[in-house]
């Protein structure tokens, strides 16, 4: 046993791929499932509790992927799920840090190596394995599956996945708007590099613009980067969530059920107008975005990532539809005429500090600015006439 696990941190064994996660049209709607097509017991009422605590469907499903992945390790080590400790929270952890991301394998031989930085946006390419926050994702979701069933009273009494004491303490009385205090990561979570949000330049943004081939694929890039939609967002707009009159339009915000009207700038609306004039007004409760071959049906979150890519292809960028809700974000925050707080409510941030992140100034952003400054000449001290440079000399130098 002991050696299966230290195969699996090393490197030198794979999980085998068995089990799959299924949607079901009731409640918990997701399910775990093993080898043999049957629903594993323990995770059924674990998502059920999901649901009855007002998550969203979504998180259920995501949940019920990094239960698949555990449930995978126990039935590779032979080991029940209530049988489990720490050891195999290791081997889990160890098993993820080396083994391939299915999901990130690259058909085209030609495709830039997973992790290289693009030359032109200056953003890497995803690594091929899993990434650090999703490791800790899956340990948080095994940690919350133990302590549901423990309060239940089955499973082991101690949590497979150890917790950080210090991290309860500094997060027990915070303020939600005041500083997160720094406190130790618990054992086996993963160090996550902070990095800024990559936005579309302004010096690039042009060029992207012109890459789109279609007035459907212009109004979509503009009304995202002039509204700061998210992907899902945007692409359930229908006809009566368009104010023409006021420039916005009602979204249903991601994570909730609200209907909140975010901005559109003049030039989008002129777009779609246009789109919407060629192909006829959609049905009042589909959306206006829609596809242009095949069956007349909505547009989906794959086609309008295709069509991304497409532009990436073209210019050899490597930017994602979720970088122009970042350019959106950038934009808006570092517009002297907007004030923070008015770019939260226009991004719907719940923190304040996730806006505060796009005040900042890149390179890229500063071009003009550093070529003006590297071509300037040096400054050449001068003297008031009448002074024998002799004194000046003796007085400041050389």
């Amino acid at each position: 046993m002991q050696d299966l696990h230290r195969q699996l941190i090393e490197g030198r064994a794979d999980v085998p791929r068995v089990g799959s996660v299924v949607e079901l049209e009731s409640i918990p709607r997701y399910a775990v499932l093993d080898a043999d097509r049957s629903a594993v017991a323990s995770v059924v009422p674990y998502l059920r509790g999901l649901i009855l605590d007002d998550n969203r469907p979504l998180t259920a499903k995501s949940y019920a992927y990094d239960l698949l992945r555990w449930y995978r390790l126990l039935w590779f080590l032979g080991v029940p799920w209530d049988r489990a400790t720490e050891a195999e929270a290791s081997a889990l952890v160890g098993w993820l840090r080396v083994a391939p991301n299915p999901q990130r394998r690259r058909r085209n031989p030609s495709a830039p190596q997973p992790g290289s930085v693009n030359p032109r946006t200056g953003k890497p390419y995803l690594m091929a394995g899993y990434a650090p926050s999703t490791i800790n994702h899956c340990l948080t979701v095994v940690s919350s599956f133990y302590a549901y069933h423990r309060h239940y009273g089955r499973g082991p009494l101690v949590n497979p996945v150890p917790e950080s004491r210090a991290q309860r303490r500094a997060l027990a009385h915070r303020a939600p708007d005041s500083e997160v205090p720094q406190f130790r990561r618990a054992r086996l979570r993963q160090r996550v590099r902070r990095t800024d949000p990559r936005s579309i330049p302004d010096s690039m943004w042009d060029e992207f613009f012109g890459a789109m081939t279609c007035d459907r694929d212009r109004a979509a890039v503009l009304l995202y980067v002039s509204s700061g939609s998210r992907a899902s967002e945007l692409l359930g707009v229908t006809p009566g969530d368009i104010d023409w009159a006021k420039q916005l339009i009602w979204v249903i915000t991601k994570g909730t059920d609200d209907r909140e009207a975010v901005p559109a700038s003049p030039q989008a609306l002129t777009i779609l107008a246009a789109y919407l004039d060629h192909i006829g007004l959609p049905p009042a409760d589909e959306s206006v975005l829609r596809t242009r071959r095949g069956p007349d049906r909505p547009l989906t979150y794959w086609a309008m990532r295709r069509v991304i890519q497409r532009a990436n292809e073209k210019l050899g960028t490597n930017w994602t539809l979720h970088d122009l809700r970042h350019t959106a974000a950038t934009r808006m925050a570092n517009d002297p005429n907007l004030t923070l707080a008015q770019v939260r409510a226009i991004m719907r941030h719940t923190d304040l500090a996730t806006t505060g992140r796009y005040l900042n100034a890149r390179v890229e952003d500063l071009f003009d600015a550093l070529q003006a400054h590297y071509n300037r000449p040096r400054v050449q001290r001068t003297f008031a006439a009448g002074y024998d440079p002799d004194d000046v000399k003796a007085v400041f130098g050389a």
